[in-house]
């Protein structure tokens, strides 16, 4: 059996094996802002998994748009070697390497969430406390109790797209064959697209031509220094969920300019503006998110990821039959099983089975599954699953 989710997708000139994205999820695992052993691990094990398509967590692009302490950054031709070494790991496991770059704006100078979020206390051993500069489209406050932002200059905002050019250069030097820029969740450049984080009244504010400016900027400087073969992607929050906010409207409207600019596909999800980690008019279910990547999807022609608690393998699998996305992406629910993809074709029937995986690791599975011919996978825990294929000879080879 052939499914939707084990087809391949071709994007310029990139082709993924499966339409499984492993999403980027932050390791707060910095170490003076360099990525580590344990981004090494983390991806490996991830791409080993069986994902077409892996992103590294959200990497900034300068030192100002860094989150917390335990963000990693691109904005020095010295990293470029510790990240090639990541590129080549997940490249050598079957999967293609994507970077997403982003810039904190005014969520800049955190905790982490294991530490419970909040602004980060100044301490002496922040030695750059000063140049770690809390900067937005507005002197506007993420949420009470946070730092108000310095309002940005006009050369604060050329000097941002420029080190998002650069970054994408950096990442391309590295390998990355996928650039994904985050304009979602509150951070920078969601900000400039939102009126409740924008109230600027130059060329950068006011209209929604001028709020979409300053992300259409990034876009034509970091298509500028991709080849032309390399998809890029633009991460949006399609609403922001609350009055006077962003809408899906804005959506379809800037999702057209931004293809016409040279993006590629739109990952769609939503909310974050005022650092709330849940969307106003959106209850957190099973694809909760999936309708908004839909409608992307229908009224732009553009191709899009479907995101928010895909868990199951027949509800990844339906969201692509209904054509609700192209692609589906997990976070949470790989960190539970990083081998989710292989499980998932076991589930669906499909014939590549354990194949998903690195042959060295396929091998020995299905020796496992021939000296116990009855050890198939359940499906007792897929809502989406239809009945028939608990039976006991649904996913043997």
């Amino acid at each position: 059996m052939n499914t939707k989710l084990f087809s391949s997708l071709a994007l310029r000139d990139v082709v993924l094996k499966n339409r499984i994205v492993a999403s980027p999820m932050w390791q707060y695992a910095g170490q003076a802002f360099k990525p580590t052993d344990w981004h090494l691990m983390n991806l490996g094990r991830l791409a080993d998994g069986g994902a077409g398509l892996v992103y590294q967590e959200g990497t900034t692009v300068e030192r100002r748009g860094c989150g917390t302490l335990g963000d990693i950054g691109i904005w020095s031709d010295d990293d470029v070697e510790a990240y090639s070494r990541i590129v080549r790991l997940i490249e050598s496991c079957g999967s293609v390497p994507g970077i997403q770059l982003i810039h904190a704006g005014r969520k800049a100078r955190q905790r982490p969430p294991q530490q419970g979020r909040g602004a980060l206390e100044r301490t002496s051993d922040i030695t750059d406390w000063e140049a770690w500069d809390v900067i937005a489209p507005s002197a506007i406050a993420q949420a009470e109790g946070f730092p108000v932002p310095r309002e940005m200059t006009l050369a604060d905002i050329q000097q941002v797209i420029e080190a998002f050019t650069a970054a994408a250069r950096r990442a391309d030097r590295a390998g990355y064959r996928v650039v994904q820029l985050h304009a979602a969740h509150g951070y920078l450049l969601h900000e400039f697209l939102s009126p409740v984080s924008n109230r600027r009244t130059d060329a950068y504010g006011g209209s929604f031509e001028n709020r979409a400016r300053m992300l259409l900027d990034v876009v034509g400087g970091v298509r500028s220094v991709l080849p032309q073969g390399k998809p890029l992607v633009v991460r949006l929050s399609c609403i922001d969920g609350q009055s006077g906010g962003w809408t899906l409207e804005d959506t379809f409207a800037l999702v057209r300019l931004l293809y016409a600019h040279g993006v590629d596909l739109i990952d769609c999800s939503s909310g974050g503006i005022d650092g709330s980690p849940l969307t106003k008019g959106l209850a957190a279910s099973y694809g909760y998110q999936a309708g908004l990547s839909e409608a992307v999807r229908r009224e732009t022609g553009v191709p899009t990821t479907a995101v928010g608690l895909i868990v199951h393998a027949h509800q990844a699998e339906s969201v692509l039959q209904e054509e609700k996305a192209d692609l589906v992406a997990l976070a949470r629910e790989l960190i539970y099983n990083p081998n989710w993809p292989m499980d998932a074709a076991r589930k669906l029937g499909d014939e590549k089975s354990f194949d998903v995986m690195q042959r060295r690791e396929a091998f020995w599975l299905e020796r496992r599954a021939i000296t116990v011919p009855d050890l198939v996978p359940s499906t007792f825990d897929d809502p989406f699953a239809p009945a028939e294929v608990g039976s006991s000879s649904s996913a043997k080879r």
